[in-house]
């Protein structure tokens, strides 16, 4: 398939799962996954530059977006990066690169470690690896990530608050995350478009599996010395709670055997509030790792 920089919106039955992707551009393939509660749209600045060189596909992760929203299937990483395998070889890539942000970034992780032979390198945007954040809990942590703990009940209560009130709910995750001040993102009123009851339910489902099988899944991998042997980038924002508190690279390194690292002046929504330096740092790696092949 051929695409200009202007994007072609696609929806791909993924084993039975819709996935909404915008592909752009020519070249090598970039798969680019959001965080919450964002979508692709979280991309745009950063895909149009890409572009230039690679055809990239910006999707929506299962349960947000336009992608489908299933109640009662599951949200372990493993099943929504099984999502975007399919996704990648239905749309002609059987090997690509994969980038993303906060919850994409720990779909990328499972997808670098469950198919190796597909992901030919990994950017992690502002995380660290989810089994090393419930390990390292304090005061700190809990505070800036109590999201994680309240989206994780299971008695649904997050569902009943947040559905109330969710244009409330969707500026809190936004406001005092930015370093340049408490702008909400240009995409802010697609974010609110997407973020109905469905999304409501699903992200719910996807934080209370980061809780439970997605950590025996992590804890499992470890106890086999399983690593990811992809080359992998982690960005971070000079100003975010990852970046104050946790060596990046280091804490990768005991996740994967490749990495480097730096850090970008911002705080956590690096692609919005720091789109250039995001970019030219990506642009850094992919020519890289694609000299290195």
């Amino acid at each position: 398939m051929t695409h200009s920089r202007t994007p072609t919106s696609v929806a791909v039955d993924c084993d039975g799962i819709r996935i909404a992707a915008d592909i752009r551009g020519t070249g090598p393939a970039v798969l680019l996954l959001h965080g919450y509660p964002e979508t692709k749209a979280m991309w745009d600045a950063v895909a149009g530059a890409l572009a230039d060189d690679h055809t990239v596909v910006a999707a929506d992760l299962r349960g947000y977006g336009d992608s489908a929203k299933p109640r009662g299937a599951s949200y372990a990483k493993r099943d929504m990066a099984h999502d975007q395998l399919i996704l990648m070889r239905e749309l002609g890539h059987e090997q690509f690169v994969v980038i993303g942000h906060d919850r994409g970034a720990r779909v990328g992780h499972r997808l670098a470690l469950d198919h190796p032979h597909a992901v030919t390198s990994l950017a992690v945007l502002d995380i660290v690896p989810t089994l090393h954040m419930f390990e390292n809990v304090d005061r700190e942590m809990a505070t800036a990530y109590f999201h994680w703990f309240f989206l994780a009940r299971s008695d649904g209560l997050p569902e009943v608050l947040i559905g109330a009130e969710r244009e409330t709910w969707l500026r809190s995750r936004f406001t005092g995350r930015r370093h340049d001040g408490d702008a909400l993102p240009e995409a802010f009123d697609e974010y609110l478009r997407c973020f109905d009851l469905d999304t409501v339910f699903a992200s719910g489902a996807d934080y209370r599996a980061a809780a439970t099988v997605d950590l025996d899944h992590d804890r499992a991998d470890r106890a086999d010395g399983r690593r990811i042997t992809c080359p992998v980038l982690a960005l971070w924002g000079a100003h975010s709670y990852v970046g104050r508190n946790f060596d990046v690279v280091e804490t990768w390194s005991h996740y994967a055997e490749q990495v480097r690292g730096e850090s970008i002046e911002a705080d956590h929504y690096l692609a919005e509030e720091a789109p250039t330096a995001t970019t030219a740092a990506l642009r850094r790696f992919l020519a890289g790792v694609e000299m290195a092949s």
